[in-house]
């Protein structure tokens, strides 16, 4: 193994007297590092305990041993920070384990010692102990299944163990210790037993835990004893530490911690003697405290951000674009020297120190970790202590609380009363902190509400929004550092009433919008669907669904939220919202299949495919468009399925649709998707909700009419194997692709746009799909061309008709025609959501997501574009359109 053992071993002896001593009483271990054989100094050392005359005796050779050889490994540069703190990890492990046993074996030797386990949190739970840690595990029991004499209660027995497991590794003996434990990290330390059942942890954590053990907790796991009860245990736990909305009081919390630590430290603010490299500015705890609040406010809603460990938590921040990756780079270098630096302050005399001497001390730990003087090492401390100071201090402005503006009075406001009394009618606002903090914003607050168009409901839908807030005070202050965020807030109360009712119906929404990626498009439908089906292992299918619904409502929110701010060009807007919806459908399906599954097994050879028709085939949707669907099979019909229940091929795929509509339509507690619409499908209502491949294609040959040919146009394979997938994409072209009468054609075409027109008029002057000259008749006049001249086969309508185009079959102003009425659709969904005319702050906004000057320039361009459809409607069919 590579490595500078000679060099290790003597800075070892002649600056830290622990590791010259420990050398000279294993003579055989050192003669192994000297000549360079890491590994097996580390075997020998896990084995130096065989033999001993008792556990004691064992794991306190053990550890000596293991000190020892990973110490000189670490200074020859052989062993890596990461494998230093695992080995240490593991070996405490492997001692609560064995202690365990030891206890209840002692007071009941024929016992298998199951019903107790330890759970490592803080260092010990992330794998990084330092060099010369103490443990701060957390001792629970099962009641019911804890080994104990007849005569002994759960809980006295319990007790018993967890004193001899106290015992048996913190006692100082001629061979020393094994750890220092502490045991205060437990529910209630200060009047609980040292080890608690299971059901009152349970209990203290959904009731009374405060906001520190959350964070604890995120580095929790069982370590030793009964592991598969801790792991249940932490499964039952995982919503207190991983809140599914923002969690906003996470970064007062730590706001508040960091401020007394920095207030209790009275050591010098940068590295010189007595610094402390933990808890010093710029330190081990303030990297950890980075990594840390971030994941509380994020990890709820993003499972990947669940790291134990300090660089694998920067990293997984990185990745999701949380966090800079410069910034996860410089922080996690300098985390590492700054445990480095930890580790040789340890290595001296076996201390739990993390303060840096003065003097010949100093000089002689800068010489044990290869500096030539305690100059050298103090000035890379600086620097590297400087970089983390930086980026925490900046984590803590951008999060923090600034001075409180002052409050301008309110009594010329007609708003001023309700206001004032909303801090004694919402709950969230009683506390003296929160009223402050919506003192701050309300200035801004009464702006926006005075330049409303609608100022009322704005107000209705804020005291809704306000009053169901879990906590206001940290979402008021960082509305106060990020008055754009609140901003956005007002605009989506003032002009997007769909968006406006749902935000106060789920205030959690918000959480969206603090993400750097809130206004960015929604990417790849197999990046989508990969995020919403991220789950625990343990997560059942409700919960599931539930994780669905959150994502697709975060994503549409912020695609309402980019509409309103013209981030993007609107039809970007709805095939984003289109690419929401497929991802949906997809993780809908695959997670009905699997459940299906479990009870009815699967059809050998058969598979569900679903075929998307409509704004979904079309690839681009509105906020508040249905999800049009056909669901097939293929494979044979005759075999059943193969589960504890089967069923034949037909019924097992209609159930299985009807559960997959479900799992899209039905609520649950984060709410419904889509409405699921499925009339499309051959014979309509009076149909099989599900038919097989083959009964599909016989329908559409030979039974169809022609307005399902017109719908088939815009159908496209959504969900199902490649090969099934392919399969329907030729059959539905063999259907288009065939010799039609064009004077019946257009006689069911005119007879199909007038029954329509008769019984489905426009909701109001701004409907862009139904008025005629709309959308409806662009899509009817693109429909017919493509069946009568067999050609421009394209389920998005611009691209079909820039292919008719190009055949000279319609003008081609008539695509910028369509992008407008397209653009008008989406956008009014939203801003215009009944049609009528909008009022005037949601009239602009409506103008320019339609790429409109203003207003007025919107309705003379819709105009103008309504009698250019109607002009192409004549040429094509040879009768006019009549354009009120």
């Amino acid at each position: 193994m590579t490595g500078d053992w000679h060099g290790a071993l003597g800075r070892a002896r002649a600056n830290a007297p622990f590791l010259a001593r420990a050398l000279e009483r294993q003579p055989a271990l050192a003669e192994l590092l000297a000549a360079g054989e890491g590994e097996a100094a580390l075997a020998a050392a896990r084995a130096a305990g065989d033999g001993a005359p008792d556990v004691e005796t064992a794991l306190r050779r053990e550890r000596l041993a293991l000190a020892t050889a990973l110490a000189i490994g670490d200074l020859a540069g052989a062993f890596p920070l990461a494998r230093v703190m695992g080995e240490l990890s593991a070996f405490a492990d492997r001692a609560l384990g064995t202690a365990i046993d030891e206890a209840i074996r002692r007071r009941v030797p024929e016992a298998e010692p199951t019903g107790m386990v330890a759970l490592a949190l803080g260092k010990h739970g992330a794998e990084e102990l330092n060099y010369s840690s103490d443990i701060d595990p957390i001792l629970l029991f099962d009641p019911a299944r804890l080994p104990r004499r007849a005569r002994d209660e759960p809980g006295e027995a319990a007790q018993r163990y967890a004193r001899t497991v106290l015992e048996l590794l913190t006692r100082q003996t001629g061979e020393g210790y094994v750890f220092r434990v502490d045991l205060r990290l437990r529910p209630a330390s200060e009047v609980s037993p040292l080890a608690i059942s299971f059901d009152a942890a349970l209990s203290h954590y959904e009731s009374s835990a405060l906001a520190w053990e959350r964070a604890a907790y995120i580095r929790a796991r069982a370590a030793a004893g009964d592991i598969a009860a801790g792991e249940a245990f932490l499964g039952a736990i995982r919503p207190f530490v991983w809140r599914r909305s923002l969690d906003f009081t996470a970064i007062e919390e730590i706001r508040r911690l960091t401020a007394r630590i920095r207030a209790a430290h009275t050591g010098p603010c940068e590295p010189g003697p007595g610094f402390d490299v933990k808890k010093g500015r710029g330190g081990i705890r303030e990297v950890e405290f980075f990594a840390q609040t971030h994941q509380l406010i994020y990890g709820g809603r993003r499972p990947a951000l669940r790291r134990r460990g300090t660089r694998p938590a920067l990293d997984a921040l990185a990745a999701q674009g949380i966090i800079a990756a410069e910034d996860a780079v410089v922080l996690g270098e300098a985390y590492d020297r700054l445990r480095r630096i930890e580790h040789r302050l340890q290595m001296v005399e076996d201390r739990q120190t993390h303060t840096l001497p003065a003097g010949p001390a100093l000089e002689a730990v800068a010489r044990l970790d290869g500096h030539s003087d305690g100059a050298a090492l103090l000035a890379e401390l600086r620097e590297t202590s400087a970089a983390v100071a930086e980026r925490y201090d900046r984590l803590l402005a951008d999060h923090g609380t600034a001075s409180p503006a002052r409050v301008q009075p309110l009594s010329d406001s007609p708003f001023a009363a309700r206001i004032e009394a909303m801090k004694e009618t919402l709950r969230p606002l009683r506390g003296a902190e929160a009223r402050a903090a919506f003192d701050a914003i309300t200035p801004a607050l009464i702006v926006a509400l005075e330049a409303a168009p609608d100022p009322e409901h704005a107000l209705v839908r804020w005291e809704t929004l306000v009053g169901r807030l879990p906590s206001a005070v940290n979402l008021f202050r960082l509305f106060e550092q990020r008055p754009g965020l609140l901003e956005q807030v007002l605009k989506v109360l003032t002009l997007a009433r769909p968006l406006a009712d749902e935000l106060a119906r789920r205030p959690e929404l918000l959480d969206r919008l603090i993400d750097a990626t809130a206004l960015d498009l929604p990417g790849p439908v197999a990046e989508l669907a990969e995020r919403m089906s991220a789950a625990e292992a343990d997560d059942g299918y409700e919960r599931r669904l539930d994780r669905l619904r959150q994502v697709v409502g975060e994503e549409r929110f912020a695609l309402g939220v980019q509409l309103i701010e013209a981030r993007h060009d609107t039809l970007e807007i709805g095939e984003g919202l289109a690419r929401v919806a497929e991802a949906a459908l997809t993780t809908a399906a695959d997670l009905a299949c699997g459940e299906f599954a479990k009870i009815h097994g699967r059809i050998a050879g058969g598979d569900l495919v679903i075929l998307g028709l409509g704004r979904l085939g079309g690839g681009a949707l509105t906020h508040a468009s249905d999800l049009d669907l056909i669901y097939l099979f293929g494979g044979d019909t005759a075999p059943e399925s193969d589960g504890p229940r089967p069923l034949s091929a037909a019924l097992y795929f209609n159930r299985l649709a009807t559960r997959v509509t479900a799992a899209l339509s039905v609520p649950t507690a984060e709410g419904a998707l889509y409405e699921v619409d499925t009339r499309l499908r051959p014979q309509g209502n009076q149909g099989p909700i599900a038919v097989s491949l083959d009964s599909f294609a016989r329908y559409q040959q030979e039974t169809a009419w022609s307005w399902e040919h017109m719908a088939l146009a815009r159908a496209r394979p959504v969900f199902g194997p490649p090969e099934e997938r392919a399969r329907l994409a030729a059959t539905i072209v063999e259907v288009l692709d065939r010799p039609r009468d064009p004077v019946k054609l257009a006689e069911d075409v005119l007879v199909m746009r007038g029954e329509m027109a008769l019984h489905k008029g426009p909701a109001g002057p701004l409907d862009a799909k139904l008025s005629r000259g709309g959308l409806v008749d662009v899509e009817f006049i693109v429909h017919f061309l493509q069946l009568r001249e067999r050609t421009a086969f394209e389920p998005a309508l611009e691209r079909a008709i820039a292919a008719l185009a190009a055949k000279g079959l319609v003008p081609a102003t008539l695509q910028a025609q369509f992008l407008l009425l397209a653009r008008l659709l989406i956008a009014s969904r939203l801003l215009a959501p009944d049609a009528a005319e909008p009022h005037p702050a949601a009239r602009e906004a409506l103008a320019r997501a339609c790429g409109q000057p203003d207003y007025a320039a919107l309705l003379q361009a819709f105009a103008e574009t309504r009698h250019g459809v109607a002009k192409v409607w004549a040429e094509v069919f040879g009768e006019a359109l009549e354009i009120v």
